[in-house]
This record gives structure tokens, sequence and C-alpha cells, in this order.
């Protein structure tokens, strides 16, 4: 009888542990609140869930890029087919709080020549390099 009342809250506790690391950086409470800038060559991308991304190898290292779920970057027109490994892009938004994470968090992101706002509503203080 013990052992069954356990089950349930040690089932709910392992599945909360194992969820601490994605819930680490949705949001933006994870970023400087600084914009910046971050440019490189696409390594790496996806558009799919739960966020896109793509991995950047800029001049200092390879960086992260986070950009927004699917149903936002399809909005903004960055779908499949737009961007591909060897690609140079550029981006406007938030570095990672922790210097040791080489972390974006993309507000847009131009590649071949078109800029991508995927989060249109938030306010910003750079205009993207084209």
């Amino acid at each position: 009888m013990i052992r069954s009342r356990l089950i349930l809250p040690v089932a709910l506790a392992a599945t909360a542990l194992a969820a601490l690391p994605a819930l680490a950086h949705h949001g933006w409470a994870w970023t400087e609140d600084q914009e910046s800038r971050l440019a490189g060559t696409i390594e790496a991308m996806s558009l799919g869930n739960p966020h896109a991304y793509f991995d950047i190898a800029a001049e200092d290292g390879v960086w992260r890029v986070d950009l927004a779920p699917p149903s936002a970057t399809a909005r903004s027109g960055l779908v499949e087919g737009v961007a591909a490994v060897g690609d140079t892009a550029s981006f406007t938004g938030h570095r990672s709080r922790d210097p040791q994470e080489r972390v974006f968090k993309a507000e847009t992101v131009t590649v071949n020549g078109e800029t991508y706002d995927v989060y249109p509503r938030r306010e910003k203080t750079l205009t993207p390099q084209t």
C-alpha cells in the first residue's frame, strides 16, 4: 500500500526534474537586457519543435541561436529553404547572461539578403544588418 502511494509522487518529481534543462532557456529571463548582434556561418539548423535554432560558427566559436517556435518563425517567412548550412547569417537579439555560454536568443535573422523578424511585437533597439 505504501509503495503504491509513492509511485505517483516519485514519477511526478522525476518528470519535473527532467524538464528543468528545457525550461532554462525558455522565455527571456536567461538573456542579457541589452540587445547585441551576432554573425557567422550556419553549421546546423532546425526550424522544428519546440523552437527553431541555428548553430553559428562566429569569430569566437560556435553559438547556439535560439529562435521562436515554428509557428512564429513561419509567420515571419523564415521557412525551410530560405537558409542552408554554409550560408552567412546575422542576428539581433540577446546573449546569455552567463558569459561561459555561447547561446543567443534572436529577435531578427538576416540571411541571403532577407531579414526575418521572428518576434515582431518585441521592442528593438538595433536594426538588422543586411
